[in-house]
């Protein structure tokens, strides 16, 4: 067994979503959002890690790795599970980044995620962001959708990730998952050659750039739906995000194309759980509606939180909302509530010992 096989089978015993390795440093897990040492595991030294680290590697990957100095991969063993990687390196030395994957996909419903994210699934057309920050269960959720796809519609879906995560097995779709680097060269290469391939959804793992998010819009406005991640913490700054990476003379196109395009913005943030271990999303939903059409291709992204506020019955709510549902649902504490809300003055009275 290799090394870092170990640290993954320990990961598997205590429930941690995540290994940190640093050279020099102790072995760390997350464990229900916090960081806490490995006890008893070894120190190793930039040699030591590093062969710890391309234990793991096939022959290819080791020379990409050295190569670079950096990578992302998806590493599968038949006993402990399936995971996602990242290498790379800091002043002190090789490093890596393991995060678990769970084995079956879960359910929206075993996610906790409100109902209005069902209503992603039977979409015909049009461009739905999942926003987030880093480890905010952006990738679980689009996975979640895709699988409920499969089990209700025949649709042919094309997945662009990297590395590829869970693993879907064709049922009532058709679904070719497709990881970057190992089978298209970018991400803008994958969403054209994609465009070929007769699909009916389009998963784009992240759009990075420019040309990706370009060609993102335009399969959606040719009838696809194209579901994409964005990191931001709000649905109006995952708009803005999209526009800002564009020249300013193009950005009035822009707005016009996610205007007609865009169907929902759904952004998620994971908080710690008060009624037991774990880890609960708190959300923000925004529909484009007739009027979120409007502000959007007017620039004023800014009235974006607002419409949330008063459109609930189309769907939409703002975070503080779902701050305010999971504290009365005692699912969350007040403190909890007060650290993540936009509008803390809301949630002063609340906070634990007030």
């Amino acid at each position: 067994m290799a090394k870092i096989d170990a640290f993954l089978h320990l990961m598997n015993q205590c429930g941690a979503s995540d290994l940190h390795l640093k050279a020099a440093t102790r072995p760390r897990v997350r464990i229900h959002g916090r960081l806490v040492d490995i006890e008893g595991a070894p120190t190793p030294g930039r040699e030591e890690l590093e062969q710890w680290m391309v234990g793991i590697l096939s022959l290819e990957q080791q020379q990409t790795y050295f190569q670079s100095s950096e990578m992302d991969f998806a590493y599968h063993h038949p006993q402990l599970g399936r995971y996602r990687c990242n290498y790379f390196r800091d002043m002190m030395g090789p490093a890596a980044a393991i995060r678990r994957i769970q084995s079956s996909v879960p359910s929206l419903e075993e996610l906790e995620l409100p109902p209005v994210y069902e209503t992603f699934v039977h979409l015909i057309s049009g461009l739905v962001l999942v926003a987030g920050a880093t480890g905010s269960g952006k990738s679980t959720t689009l996975a979640a959708l895709i699988d409920a796809i499969n089990h209700l519609y025949t649709r042919h879906i094309i997945s662009l990730e990297d590395p590829v995560e869970y693993l879907h097995e064709s049922r009532l779709s058709l679904i070719h998952q497709r990881a970057l680097r190992t089978d298209f060269p970018t991400f803008a290469d994958g969403i054209r050659a994609a465009l070929r391939q007769d699909p009916n959804i389009l998963l784009i793992g992240e759009m990075r750039d420019v040309e990706s998010i370009r060609m993102a819009l335009t399969a959606a406005e040719t009838g696809l739906l194209v579901f994409a991640t964005v990191h931001t913490n709000d649905a109006p700054a995952a708009i803005d995000r999209i526009i800002d990476v564009f020249q300013s003379e193009e950005q009035p196109q822009v707005r016009s194309m996610l205007s007609t395009s865009l169907a929902a913005v759904a952004c998620q943030t994971l908080l710690k759980r008060a009624d037991k271990e774990g880890l609960v999303p708190a959300t923000e939903v925004l529909m484009i509606t007739g009027a979120a059409s409007n502000v959007i291709r007017e620039g004023k992204s800014q009235d974006l939180q607002n419409l949330m506020q008063t459109s609930k019955a189309a769907g939409m709510h703002p975070l503080d909302d779902s701050l305010e549902r999971l504290l009365m649902e005692r699912k969350i504490s007040g403190d909890e509530a007060f650290d993540h809300a936009v509008n803390k003055g809301r949630f002063a009275r609340l906070r634990d010992g007030a």
